[in-house]
């Protein structure tokens, strides 16, 4: 069976990586989800995938630079879709304790490694005080996030996002002892999803929103898609 997370919730419904859209996922039956943190001024983990404010709050400011209160008071609806309700950006410690996910893609963003040990040791706090260290999978592209995770919480589960396969994905997992593979769609060709599993990762593809294209990939044998509107593809899969 083909599993389904939400992508920053369910982003194609609400105002991605709010409470909101977080909410949308688990009404569409769907108990899984992948979300993007950061980490504030005052070392909060926040849940954004920006870097800055521009997109999201047509503001120049950057994460970094807020405080998580700030940030708590920041609507987030200018990308979209309509919502009619200010929505603002969560501390994960928010997210963890309002949503009961069966499995979580923490996706941390690239940073310098002083700020990765931060937010990874926080993160693993979190985790621990929730009870969700077997339900997390911490991913990320950057090869200084996945090491450092390695070294501050080896005890948390890593996953890779590739992009590009200039290099080898499958060698690159391996390389940070990975249990999953998050992979472009683009990528999802049926050899290395093959080669992915017999290295015993799990495969996820993102980010998939047309139905056609959710039941090629599940032919393929894609362990699981992450997809923004994941009502459709439970409808379109039989399944959340």
């Amino acid at each position: 069976m083909t599993l389904i997370y939400g992508h920053r919730g369910a982003k194609g419904l609400a105002p991605e990586n709010t409470l909101a859209s977080f909410q949308a996922c688990l009404d569409a039956g769907v108990q899984r989800c992948e979300l993007d943190v950061r980490l504030s001024r005052d070392h909060q983990v926040v849940v954004i995938h920006d870097a800055d404010l521009k997109r999201l709050a047509g503001s120049k400011a950057r994460v970094k630079n807020q405080t998580a209160a700030e940030l708590a008071s920041t609507d987030v609806r200018h990308a979209g879709p309509s919502w009619p309700v200010p929505c603002t950006i969560p501390a994960l410690a928010e997210v963890m304790a309002a949503c009961p996910f069966e499995h979580w893609q923490i996706e941390i963003k690239s940073l310098s490694r002083k700020r990765a040990v931060i937010l990874i040791q926080a993160i693993a706090r979190l985790c621990e005080q929730f009870g969700l260290n077997d339900k997390v999978v911490l991913t990320s592209s950057s090869h200084t996030v996945l090491r450092t995770a390695m070294q501050q919480a080896p005890h948390l589960k890593r996953g890779l996002v590739a992009e590009y396969a200039w290099l080898d994905p499958v060698k690159t997992a391996q390389r940070f002892q990975c249990s999953l593979l998050a992979l472009n769609w683009s990528l999802c060709i049926e050899k290395r999803i093959l080669d992915a599993q017999n290295a015993g990762l799990h495969v996820s593809a993102w980010t998939v929103n047309d139905p056609a294209l959710m039941r090629q990939l599940v032919q393929y044998g894609v362990d699981s898609l992450i997809t923004d509107f994941p009502g459709l593809a439970s409808a379109t899969l039989g399944s959340p």
